[in-house]
């Protein structure tokens, strides 16, 4: 039956099913709408089953659509691993990188990217900027070469490693009376108005997760899905905050303040690891170990 199917619409199916959307697919494959719904029906007579459930706007891959997502995403991934080990072998660095990181990391990530692309000019770059939920499930759906995250979750079978530092620390508006005052207290960090990240963030996760290790419960008053939101809530007066020493400012102008808190700043590892058992391709192999030795260079962060 699949050997009926076409590479063609083998490839506008894992676009579509990737993406979610025809629209995304046709564009990112520079077809028309037309062609691919055209493959699409092709291909659904091929398998005998529909592929695809409208929901409104939307579309969902049926049961028949789940388990051919699977087997065209290995077909599409193993043909990447040839075409980057041909070209490896006739010298050429070329190739394509899949990474999707938690969005505290978007703050390093991107100057690392843009250093290996130097090196690597002929390698495209595919980077996902999504919150800690979502970057393990696209692990577990085996989306892209490789992942960063803060905390590799002990229920995915994830090969991970540590590769840098990621400090915890409490913030304030500049002018708040906290930042008078020092070895603060959680049990006073609890009273203040807190500004929490959305269910799924890792940041979110790690903060309850300090504040249940002393019996606490921050005074949440307002939930917001981003750093940059939190950062611009605490400096407009909301409120206080944790997040990671990587959204602040190199030269800490219009920041928030850090205060001194007993225990902080709380320092994490940030990991990067894949899922047990895959294959990388050369091109993740390589920045896989560029980012390690890079990281391994640079001398510890001050924690102030």
């Amino acid at each position: 039956m699949m050997s009926h199917a076409t590479f063609r619409q083998l490839e506008v199916f894992e676009a579509i099913a990737r993406l979610g959307s025809f629209t995304r697919a046709s564009e990112e494959l520079h077809l028309t709408q037309p062609t691919v719904s055209m493959q699409m029906k092709k291909l659904a007579d091929t398998v005998g089953l529909p592929l695809f459930e409208h929901v409104g706007r939307r579309i969902h891959l049926t049961e028949a659509g789940k388990e051919l997502a699977i087997t065209a995403r290995e077909i599409m991934q193993s043909l990447e691993r040839c075409d980057m080990s041909i070209a490896e072998m006739r010298g050429l660095k070329k190739g394509k990188l899949r990474l999707a990181v938690v969005s505290t990391a978007k703050y390093f990530v991107p100057r690392i990217l843009g250093e290996f692309s130097r090196l690597h000019p002929g390698v495209e770059v595919a980077l996902k900027v999504t919150n800690r939920q979502r970057v393990l499930e696209r692990a577990a759906e085996n989306l892209d070469d490789l992942y960063i995250l803060s905390q590799p979750a002990s229920h995915l079978e994830l090969a991970a490693q540590p590769f840098m530092e990621n400090p915890l620390v409490v913030m304030a508006p500049p002018e708040h009376p906290l930042t008078q005052q020092r070895n603060i207290s959680l049990h006073s960090i609890a009273r203040e108005p807190f500004l929490m990240r959305e269910i799924g963030s890792g940041t979110r996760l790690t903060v309850e997760q300090i504040f249940a290790s002393q019996g606490l419960k921050p005074n949440i008053r307002m939930e917001l899905g981003s750093n940059e939101a939190i950062k611009q809530a605490i400096i407009g007066g909301l409120g206080i905050s944790i997040l990671s020493r990587h959204t602040l400012g190199t030269d800490g102008m219009g920041e928030p303040a850090v205060l001194d808190v007993a225990g902080f700043p709380i320092v994490n590892q940030w990991h990067i690891g894949h899922p047990n058992g895959k294959q990388l391709s050369i091109v993740a192999e390589a920045f896989l170990d560029y980012l390690l030795k890079r990281t391994m260079k640079q001398p510890p962060q001050e924690h102030q």
